[in-house]
């Protein structure tokens, strides 16, 4: 049994303090981090210089010694493992070559060709594995085929996912291929994470909740329910945490319909709904509204402790509803972690 309480918690197991860390903890609040990412260059060069990498993962370890550190890379990796082009642009985020046909989805690489362009980041999973403490857990994670699919159709970030909904309604065979692709590279990217020395993994569906109805069990329960089988037929014993942001009601049942070890909230649920809802299936993981750690005080405090609170009857991993943003104050992550620990 393990004594790492982020897998005591994944297990099951109610702890009396719930173990913490936060969504984005490497990033652009954190001096170090803004140093080390001026070292590299760029961010791509950051998410594939393996020492670098490393580097920014164990920076809020050192600093608030959270008891997991995830892995620092991109969801759009894939898909330039896959064939895509992807470059940052400054200010504004990511830049992909688009798919809108089935053509497209043809002309995507081989799943077993990712690795050639993602073995930096397995390295780095390696340096991980050598150098946390001991009772830190490393979560390695992809993002979901439908959050994946979004940015490879529309080649950016998009409010309303709307090209992705256009292909889907447009082609729902060539989008499901599309899809199919995408789920199969994350198995073997999550795998080959594993293999390296990740502990946990995480898939990130930033955008389920734009899915509804049939869409939602198609595109963003289906292909998770398929990624943490072929997960837990290779690596028994490997816990899988799932984010499907914005479910809504969609949360409730999200765990047993997918296998999933842990089910990750947004804020916008409240704790004590999910509490009753989720947390009946096991593990959770939530649910702070990242602009508390912006504007601090007695707010942050309180709503720390009354997270804590309405999860204290079952396992909880207490983290963001979404990652932490660049405004916000280093200090106000110290002040909810001594909310959460006492």
């Amino acid at each position: 049994m393990s004594q790492k309480p982020i897998l005591r918690a994944l297990s099951g197991e109610r702890l009396p303090v719930p173990p913490v860390w936060m969504m984005r903890q490497a990033g652009r609040y954190l001096p170090e981090y803004r140093a080390t990412r001026a070292q590299a260059g760029d961010f791509l060069s950051l998410c594939y210089t393996p020492d670098l990498a490393a580097e920014v993962t164990l920076q809020p370890i050192r600093r608030y010694a959270f008891d997991a550190a995830i892995l620092f890379a991109d969801i759009l990796l894939v898909p330039q493992a896959l064939g895509a082009d992807l470059w940052f642009v400054t200010g504004e985020g990511p830049r992909l070559s688009t798919i809108s046909d089935a053509a497209g989805v043809a002309a995507l690489k081989p799943v077993d060709a990712i690795h050639e362009v993602l073995n930096p980041v397995y390295e780095t999973v390696r340096i991980l594995a050598r150098e946390l403490p001991p009772e830190v857990t490393l979560i390695g994670f992809a993002g979901a085929p439908w959050t994946v699919a979004t940015y490879m159709i529309a080649g950016r970030g998009t409010p309303d996912q709307g090209p992705a909904h256009a292909m889907k309604a447009a082609d729902r065979a060539a989008f499901s291929a599309l899809i199919e692709r995408i789920t199969d590279a994350t198995i073997e990217y999550l795998s080959a994470q594993i293999q390296a020395g990740a502990e946990v993994v995480k898939l990130f569906d930033s955008w389920a909740g734009s899915l509804k109805g049939q869409d939602f069990d198609d595109f963003a329960l289906a292909p998770a329910k398929r990624i943490i089988a072929a997960i837990k037929g290779r690596h028994p014993g490997i816990p899988v945490i799932a984010f499907p942001r914005e479910a809504g009601p969609r949360y409730a049942g999200f765990a047993r319909a997918t296998g999933a070890d842990c089910v990750a909230l947004d804020n916008s649920v409240s704790a004590e709904w999910a509490a009753a809802e989720v947390q009946k299936d096991g593990c959770v993981q939530g649910n702070l509204d990242p602009s508390l750690l912006v504007t601090g005080g007695a707010a942050l405090e309180a709503e720390t402790r009354r997270i804590v609170q309405a999860f204290s009857n079952g396992p909880h991993i207490f983290n963001l509803g979404h990652g932490i943003t660049p405004e916000a104050d280093p200090e106000n992550v110290t002040r909810m972690l001594a909310a959460i620990r006492g």
